[in-house]
């Protein structure tokens, strides 16, 4: 029986680590928070928080918490009390965090993980942004309209640089999850219910992860907040489809516009061409210089399967129509021009500007990028 009894207990302990499964390491070092509970809390979508780990910490303040490997990146925190930090995990990854207790949410530093270094920023612009919101707030030598002014000046700017600098280009990107979701005096910054331009970009994270995360519960969540406020708006929102191992720049950018008799025409019908997506203004000068050229690649190619996907940016609606009545390929009419959030989210310069798209279809290079045209298309074609 003691044979026996030696020989059940390596196998209770094997069969104990099969069912712990993968697991992700939060370790570091607290100072100066000696006798304290630190908690690892997941961030639910459903279930709210939920504790996953917790250490008592002791003089040195050294901690090593664990959590079930997540199939697709998911939001979790360390707490002592009322301080915390943010984290995303999507692995089996270790981060170490270092910090001290009295600046423990803002001051620590972290390493094994950019998204979490990423959110750590966002987290710091935050509260410089929080600070600043309040301050306006409690200045009575402003009125109410005026503070109310100010408040949205300010929040507006931090939107335009989040996007621009935290969000853009990284649509599939943890941090950029965390930072559509931030908040600010108990509201949204990113509004998804009725603002047309945050509607646009929470489309592209959403179209994103839908690629990246088919099936997790927060692409779910996007796409619903994304569906519903398109609904709200009744406007066509561009949508993002990429796939972030191949795409450069910015990605392929599913778009629809109306063409000259008012019928929408989205750049996806052209799927299996080699298509020259190009943005341009008939108004502009060289701009009929341009047009014959872009005739003859057409002329040249169109038969082997080479497709143009013109957007234009002029002012006149009427202009528009006239100057591309009788070109072949397909010409769409942006009316909002350079005001429109496509222009951020294929990071445009300057106008004109083309893209090349392969068959697949994958963005392969844009025209400040790449050298002889036409022999770009033969290779593609």
């Amino acid at each position: 029986m003691k044979k026996v009894a030696f020989l059940l207990i390596p196998l209770c302990l094997l069969v104990a680590c099969k069912q712990k499964g993968p697991q992700f390491t939060i370790e570091g070092k607290i100072t100066e928070a000696k006798d304290t509970m630190l908690y690892l809390e997941h961030l639910t979508l459903g279930d709210g928080l939920v504790q996953l780990d917790s250490i008592k910490l002791d003089e040195m303040g050294d901690f090593s918490l664990h959590g079930p490997r997540p199939s697709n990146p998911e939001f979790y925190r360390l707490r002592i009390g009322g301080q915390i930090i943010n984290l995303s995990i999507d692995s089996t990854e270790t981060v170490n965090i270092q910090a001290t207790l009295p600046q423990m949410g803002l001051g620590y530093k972290v390493s094994g993980s950019g998204n979490c270094d990423t959110i750590r920023m966002l987290a710091l612009k935050l509260d410089t942004l929080t600070k600043r919101v309040r301050d306006i707030a409690e200045d009575r030598d402003l009125t109410l309209a005026e503070r109310d002014e100010k408040i949205s000046s300010l929040i507006d700017a931090y939107k335009t640089d989040v996007k621009l600098n935290y969000i853009q280009n990284r649509y599939g990107e943890a941090s950029s999850y965390y930072a559509m979701f931030q908040e600010v005096g108990g509201q949204m910054i990113f509004n998804p219910v009725n603002d047309q331009s945050d509607i646009t970009w929470f489309t592209a994270l959403a179209n994103s992860w839908e690629l990246l995360y088919p099936h997790a519960p927060r692409t779910l969540n996007l796409q619903n907040i994304a569906m519903q406020g398109q609904k709200n708006t009744r406007r066509r929102v561009v949508e993002i489809d990429m796939n972030d191992e191949k795409v450069s720049e910015t990605g392929i950018i599913d778009m629809g516009f109306p063409d000259k008799t008012g019928r929408e025409r989205r750049l996806s019908e052209l799927k299996g061409n080699v298509v020259l997506l190009d943005f341009t203004a008939y108004e502009m000068k060289g701009s009929q210089e341009r047009t014959l050229a872009l005739r003859e690649l057409y002329n040249k190619y169109h038969a082997r399967g080479f497709e143009i996907y013109q957007v234009s940016f002029d002012k006149s609606e009427h202009y528009w129509k006239t100057m591309s009545e009788q070109l072949p390929w397909v010409c769409v009419w942006d009316e909002e021009g350079l005001a429109h959030d496509i222009v951020q989210l294929y990071n445009l310069q300057s106008v004109p500007t083309w893209f090349l798209i392969n068959r697949k279809p994958e963005l392969v290079g844009r025209m400040e990028l790449m050298g002889n045209l036409e022999q770009e298309i033969e290779r593609l074609l």
